[in-house]
């Protein structure tokens, strides 16, 4: 039967109408899939991380997706916490339950205004996708009954076996003196519905706040918590899954990973303009430079960022820029200097919808060509696009290596999704030491020996012993380091030439390093390519960047379900990674290529670099501003082996292969 609790408020007797309805659909204890909606601005974040860390905590493995509108205030926004004993690699299907707190900055709560009734859209615009025999929890003390009663949602709970929990949130907290405190009565409310210990919420309290306000906090959970035992009839099957972490966990988000990969990389220098969602980086590397004497710049805008990065590296530092989108674009001149003046440097391009403002707070896979090909002539960068927390803190120290061995720019591109969800990472996994090696900068005693013009300049680009198309490097001030640095083309000590054969020697010995980064990319180094499913798999999924795991659970289904899949998510866009997608394309009858762009810009580079296999390869594309689930890519892949003549019921979209 589906319950829906109606009528109650904090201190009064309660009423309960039960409702008829289809049998239950019993909600499996494997997984909770929790969202917290409300408004911008509501605390849904701070409260979504507290309660994701307690969770871990527990012993579980968590996973985080956030949801939130271009505005300060205001504006339907959620977090989705999805938990499970075992591994999990991406947000759920869907979810199970869900605590609406309502919009507490809403413009205007009137339903003919032109965005809506606001105030009742964090309950409104999850019912779609909160499964059958899902929890609900509502906050009363906002949420009228006119309010519910435009949404139908008794009549909905019916159809769907949903259980309802009307509270009064708002009321509760302000007993206690602070209506901000409604979302501790409502973690308090989900942790008695869930049937789940309060240690680990309480410690998190303890530790972010103290005196009074620690101690009203902690008696609105309490009370919120005891309030489910002893006055609400809990009837659903849905409790909290019990686990055990055999090691130490820490919960970071793709920000978190690439910021500290810098740090353990060495880098001390960052220049940078707020830019959602790249700003994270930015803010998470000043917070800890000046304890370990790093340099942070704010600028006025992103061109003078980079440039700044460059000059720092000029200077003999590791030194780090980055954006998003528009901001990115901005570089594209900085970048090309890097490039000419074979500066080694960092930048991160952090993806959001596009283009020009787009929907700047949503996912989207659609700046991988402006990253590829931005800056005028024939570029020289390196270009790794990591799918996971762990790839993001790897690839970036990667990126560093590779820039100031071979004197290049690196560029580390992600997106919105992979920025801002949080996942557990063992701490020990951090355990590395900081690399703060110049790569192929030369001593003052070794540049006696380096090669010099009559003049007395260094060779700083000299191509006619340059190993593997680097010539060494001096930092400005050492004795015997002079030389020009110039954007413009130059000849072996910096002054600028237009000599035609200089020129085609020049250009061939940058180009050469590609040919070298590839071959040790290859040789020397593990894969940074992901592989998953049986290696005899008769068909492939190909992604790159954060739909990763998405479509690492899907692979897992679909063999499950009886189909020979296995997967690839590509890292090396550039130098590509020719023989292993190769490899894997070979193998396979047919491939499906994943992403979230509406081009398939992905697809387009393997086929740039690989056109025999075009007539293989078929693309899954969504760009709504949400992130793939895993049953869409299922569903992807059923649709396209059956070739149906018709389009996924999700909001995804397939195109044929080649020639098709």
């Amino acid at each position: 039967m589906a319950i829906y609790s109606k009528g109650f408020r904090h201190g009064e007797t309660k009423i309960r109408i039960r409702l008829a309805a289809r049998p239950l659909i019993s909600m499996s204890d494997d997984e909770l899939i929790w969202r917290v909606s409300g408004g911008s601005g509501d605390g849904i974040d701070s409260t979504s991380q507290n309660f994701a860390k307690a969770l871990m905590r527990s012993g579980l493995d968590v996973f985080t997706h956030r949801h939130y509108p271009s505005r300060i205030r205001g504006g339907h926004t959620y977090v989705e916490i999805r938990a499970a004993a075992d591994e999990v690699q991406s947000r759920g299907d869907g979810y199970n339950f869900l605590l609406a707190l309502g919009d507490s900055f809403a413009r205007n709560p009137q339903e003919e205004a032109y965005y809506g009734n606001e105030e009742i859209k964090p309950l409104s615009e999850n019912l779609d996708e909160l499964r059958e025999g899902g929890v609900i929890v509502y906050d009363e003390g906002l949420l009228s009954e006119d309010d519910i009663a435009e949404l139908d949602l008794e009549e909905r709970a019916e159809e769907n076996g949903w259980h309802v929990y009307p509270v009064d949130l708002r009321g509760l907290a302000k007993e206690h003196g602070r209506e901000v405190m409604r979302n501790t009565a409502g973690v308090g409310v989900t942790a008695g519905l869930l049937d789940m210990e309060l240690e680990h919420i309480e410690d998190l309290m303890s530790d972010a706040m103290g005196g009074d306000i620690l101690e009203a906090n902690l008696e609105i959970l309490h009370e919120a918590y005891e309030m489910v035992g002893d006055e609400i009839e809990v009837e659903h099957d849905l409790r909290a899954p019990e686990g055990e972490h055999d090691a130490e966990q820490a919960l970071l988000s793709g920000s978190n990973a690439i910021a500290y990969g810098a740090i353990d990389a060495g880098c001390r220098f960052i220049a940078g303009y707020p830019m959602t969602p790249w700003t994270d980086v930015f803010t998470i590397l000043s917070q800890n430079f000046p304890q370990m004497g790093g340099v942070s710049e704010q600028v006025e805008d992103e061109i003078a960022a980079a440039a700044l990065a460059v000059g720092a590296s000029h200077a003999g530092v590791k030194a780090m820029s980055g954006s998003s989108g528009g901001g990115f674009a901005l570089m594209s001149e900085p970048l090309g200097l890097a490039e000419m003046t074979e500066t080694p440097v960092v930048l991160v391009e952090s993806m959001r919808a596009g283009p020009s403002t787009g929907m700047p707070t949503k996912p989207e896979q659609a700046d991988l060509e402006h990253v590829l090909y931005t800056s005028q002539g024939d570029s020289q960068r390196v270009v790794f696009a990591p799918g996971t927390i762990e790839e993001a803190y790897e690839q970036t120290r990667l990126a560093f290596d590779i820039a100031w061995d071979y004197q290049i720019p690196a560029i580390v591109i992600y997106d919105q999704k992979l920025s801002g969800e949080n996942t557990n990472v063992d701490v020990d996994f951090f355990d590395r030491e900081v690399s703060p090696d110049l790569g192929s900068t030369l001593t003052e005693d070794e540049l006696k020996e380096a090669a010099h013009d009559n003049s007395g300049k260094f060779k700083r680009f000299n191509y006619e012993d340059a190993e593997d198309g680097v010539a060494s490097r001096s930092i400005p001030g050492q004795k015997g380091g002079r030389y020009l640095a110039t954007g413009n083309e130059h000849s072996p000590v910096g002054h600028i030439s237009e000599d035609p054969d200089n020129r085609v020697a020049q250009m061939e010995r940058r180009l050469e390093k590609l040919e070298k980064i590839r071959e040790e990319l290859d040789e020397e180094r593990d894969s940074t390519q992901t592989y998953f499913g049986p290696d005899e798999a008769e068909y492939g999924i190909i992604t790159w960047g954060s739909s990763q795991g998405a479509v690492a659970e899907a692979v897992d289904r679909l063999n499950e379900n009886g189909h020979s899949v296995k997967g690839l998510s590509v890292s090396d866009m550039i130098p590509f990674a020719e023989r292993e997608v190769t490899e894997f394309l070979e193998s396979v009858d047919e491939a499906m290529v994943v992403e979230m762009n509406a081009t398939a810009q992905f697809r387009g580079l393997m086929q740039k670099e690989l056109g025999r296999f075009g007539d293989k390869m078929t693309s899954l594309l969504k760009f709504n501003g949400n992130p793939f689930e895993p049953a869409e890519i299922v569903e992807g892949y059923e649709v396209n082996l059956a070739d149906e003549d018709r389009q996924p019921e999700a909001q995804v979209r397939i195109e044929p292969a080649a020639g098709d």
